[in-house]
């Protein structure tokens, strides 16, 4: 039996969801079916950990935006194929500021004197009173479980919420209020209907600027969760080593890493990239189909996304038998000698490329030792021909995204400077493509990348990721402690 599907086609609204192969309800099902159900105990709600925070994020939002009505969603199930859906995940802004997950939630904050008054508009429980719960195969609770409701959302969030199906009221008055409205729109249909004439793109553009503005520094609740991320990630990385002596394939040990990801957090933060030999020279390499061949180097850049969507990014470049060769040894050592130096210079004030630019300079350093470059060190930096070898920036921010904080002005970001409270990473490396007749031969088909996550602090940054080994001799250990007999 297939899960989540889609509703069937051409069903009238508010009918319950089903699909072309559902069968029919008999009266006398439907009657049996509406009877001799438990009534549901109330449960004890505690205030999760997140409600505080996620109320000083949204009183620096209402700050932001002072008299417009300001509209943030969830997002909605996506199609993967046919009648299934892929796995629903929050829109990173709306978790942010509300720490709600389920689909189709709306935020909704209306201006009154002195801030804003903030409702979330959310999914009612499918009870029993309805043919929804055992008919309805997105969200009847027989199907899919159950949800929490409007009550039990709005004391687990400390937030005031209402119905869902309330929204369409609420949206009428604001369109009558004739207040300016921002919102995040592309995520949920529903919603952009009802907001149709209420707002335009550009100011919808710079509200979507501001949100990943206000991520740029991470509360110390977005920091624990980080680590707790981070931490996951780093049994996942054992359990991947463990799997070298048996694994058939890169995919393999891409579902090791998937099944410690599922059981620690919510998923993957992103593609796992399980790169073995020369495929490790493709910077973003997921098709994970090639062999995990003894004497070749590993690079494996993956990461948990926690329960709450925070998500690590870690990559660790390691040899499959435990050993590096004297040449792949020569180029590890390279790369973590220009992360030490990208990491030293993660430091509140410092440009946000500094870490790229103090990497560059010893890669580069580096690639004039071995001959694979001549001339200038400053004016092969000018030129940027060091790139062949090694395309990528060095950094990007981390937090509810594995690429956090995307829509931010660049003057803030890419051209801003470093302040406590930032998470990044830093990640140089250098590739030898296997058909590269730049270089020599032995080089060709070794590829390596180290990266960790940085949070920029008043004493020096502090690499979250930091138990995680990296120096030659300790990779090697690791490799060979971890392998299963």
């Amino acid at each position: 039996m297939a899960t989540r599907t889609a509703s069937q086609n051409g069903s009238p609204k508010g009918s319950p969801k089903t699909a072309s192969h559902d069968g029919g309800i008999t009266p006398e099902l439907r009657s049996f079916m509406m009877s001799d159900w438990a009534t549901p105990k109330d449960k004890p709600t505690k205030q999760s950990d997140v409600a505080s925070f996620a109320n000083d994020r949204r009183i620096r939002l209402s700050a932001e935006f002072p008299g417009e009505v300001l509209i943030v969603t969830s997002g909605r199930l996506k199609v993967r194929s046919n009648d299934t859906h892929y796995a629903f995940r929050a829109n990173s802004a709306y978790a942010w500021l509300t720490g709600h997950l389920e689909e189709g939630g709306v935020l909704v904050m209306i201006p009154i004197r002195g801030g804003h008054r903030t409702t979330l508009f959310v999914r009612p429980a499918s009870g029993r009173k309805t043919i929804d719960f055992y008919r309805d195969r997105d969200y009847g609770e027989l199907w899919v479980g159950p949800r929490p409701g409007v009550a039990l959302t709005a004391a687990r969030l400390g937030i005031e919420c209402a119905s869902l199906d309330t929204l369409p009221k609420t949206i009428d008055k604001v369109r009558a209020s004739a207040k300016p409205v921002r919102a995040t729109l592309g995520h949920d249909p529903d919603v952009d209907g009802l907001l149709k004439g209420l707002s335009n793109a550009k100011k919808n553009a710079a509200f979507e600027t501001t949100l990943s503005e206000l991520r740029l520094i991470k509360d110390r609740w977005e920091i624990a969760e980080l680590q707790r991320a981070i931490d996951a990630t780093k049994i996942g990385f054992d359990d991947v080593l463990a799997e070298f002596g048996h694994a058939t394939s890169e995919r393999w040990l891409e579902g090791t890493f998937f099944r410690r990801a599922r059981t620690e957090g919510n998923d993957v933060g992103y593609g796992s990239i399980v790169a073995c030999g020369h495929h490790a020279c493709t910077l973003h390499w997921t098709d994970n189909d090639g062999a995990v061949r003894d004497g070749d180097l590993a690079l494996l850049d993956m990461g948990v996304e926690g329960d709450n969507l925070y998500t690590a990014d870690v990559t660790r470049t390691v040899p499959i038998n435990g050993r590096f060769t004297p040449l792949q040894r020569q180029v590890y050592s390279a790369v973590l000698d220009a992360q030490e130096a990208g990491i030293a210079a993660c430091r509140d004030g410092e440009s946000f490329l500094a870490p790229h630019e103090a990497a560059m300079q010893v890669l580069v350093a580096h690639l004039v030792k071995w001959g694979l470059l001549s001339g200038d060190i400053d004016e092969l930096l000018r030129t940027e021909t060091y790139k062949r070898y090694t395309l990528h920036g060095t950094s990007h921010m981390l937090g509810i995204d594995v690429h956090d904080c995307a829509q931010a002005r660049n003057e803030f970001y890419r051209e801003g400077s470093l302040r406590n409270g930032m998470v990044l990473t830093v990640e140089p490396g250098l590739y030898f493509q296997h058909d590269d007749l730049s270089v020599p031969k032995e080089f060709r088909g070794i590829g390596v990348r180290i990266e960790d996550d940085v949070l920029i602090a008043s004493k020096g940054p502090r690499v979250l990721s930091g138990a995680i080994p990296k120096a030659v001799e300790d990779v090697e250990q690791w490799v060979a402690s971890s392998r299963r007999k």
